[in-house]
């Protein structure tokens, strides 16, 4: 066995993203990491076994999931001291809706080297698929499951400017679908799912077809649940020109014309010619 081509880890933790369908999306980096190190903290150790077959390598695997201990983490970090020690999710990248973050938090905070190796995340994957806005989006996590905290976390969500994205599950997605539809009708919504597999499936529209759709359908595995931002809506003229008037009657015409073009978006100095028009009627 040659070992010219890889030269050891320098010890520390190597937060490893790794694929979430495809083991063909397993980095080159990512490949190299898992086989050069010491021991990789997991979620699922037979989740990991079959991307280490993949890459045709062994190595001790940790069990490292929402279960962990303090004791857990003090392991690792302990190891990272001294070793190289990998840590991925069952699929995407670590830490992102899954307890690695404390991890990362005691690594960092005892001095250990962390580094990040980028790859596949399914939230990423979805928001590039569904043609929403992506120039601003907020990745949230999953909906609770119950449905009282479900709408309220989608109420208080709806005046953010941005693309809201959420992870979903297949039983779960009809109810989250028939919430949004109730508490953000009109947004178009999308559903992104299997992705990166066989039958990968991504579905934009309103929120009520979606519903019917699914309900159908009933959908299974992982989901990245989107909902596009507010509309800007368009003031007509005549809605500009009646909130001018009623400005007019308490307000100077410069100030009027501020006050509208700050409600509407509508330029200032349109707003007040035309200002200075009514006022002559």
């Amino acid at each position: 066995m040659s070992h010219h081509s890889t030269k050891p880890l320098s010890p520390g933790l190597y937060i490893v993203a790794t694929p979430i369908g495809n083991l063909g999306d397993v980095t080159l980096r990512a490949a190299e990491v898992l086989k050069g190190c010491d021991a990789i903290a997991c979620e699922d150790t037979r989740v990991t076994g079959k991307l280490m077959k993949h890459i045709g390598s062994a190595k001790p695997l940790w069990r490292y999931d929402d279960h962990a201990s303090e004791r857990d983490r003090a392991r690792i970090v302990e190891a990272a001291r001294t070793q190289a020690i990998a840590l991925v999710s069952d699929a995407g990248t670590p830490l992102i809706s899954d307890p690695g973050y404390r991890l990362v938090r005691d690594a960092r905070e005892s001095g250990v080297a962390v580094t990040s190796l980028p790859g596949p995340c399914a939230a990423v994957v979805g928001l590039t698929l569904s043609g929403l806005p992506n120039d601003r989006f907020l990745f949230a996590g999953f909906l609770p499951s119950k449905d009282k905290a479900r709408g309220d976390t989608l109420a208080s969500l709806a005046q953010v400017d941005a693309t809201l994205l959420f992870y979903e599950t297949g039983p779960r997605l009809t109810k989250s679908l028939a919430a949004i539809a109730d508490v953000l009708p009109g947004r178009n919504v999308s559903v992104a799912r299997e992705l990166t597999k066989l039958h990968e499936e991504c579905r934009t529209g309103a929120a009520a077809e979606l519903l019917a759709h699914y309900e159908a359908h009933p959908p299974k595995g992982e989901i990245v649940l989107m909902i596009a931002p507010p509309e800007e809506v368009a003031v007509s003229e005549d809605d500009a020109e009646s909130m001018l008037r009623e400005a007019l009657e308490t307000m100077k015409t410069s100030q009027a014309a501020a006050f509208v073009a700050k409600e509407t978006g509508i330029d200032r100095k349109v707003l007040y010619a035309r200002a200075m028009e009514l006022k002559r009627q």
